[in-house]
């Protein structure tokens, strides 16, 4: 999927402690959600699609993407 990233406005969680292993998220047309990397704002951006969105939310509200301890 090729999207226009260029008009996006990126934010961070509120939960976010100011380090540098942020996640910026944009909400785009179409319902699309853009997902990057906040120490290279200019490098690839994840896009999701509102399914895949909920989806991903969803996992990381149930624990999937926790690493072990």
């Amino acid at each position: 999927m090729n999207v226009d990233l260029s008009g996006a406005r990126w934010f961070k969680s509120s939960r976010s402690s100011g380090q540098k292993e942020c996640v910026e998220v944009a909400h785009l047309d179409g319902g699309l959600v853009g997902v990057r990397d906040s120490k290279n704002p200019d490098g690839p951006a994840l896009v999701f699609t509102p399914g895949q969105w909920d989806a991903f939310t969803g996992g990381v509200n149930d624990g999937e993407f926790n690493r072990p301890v």
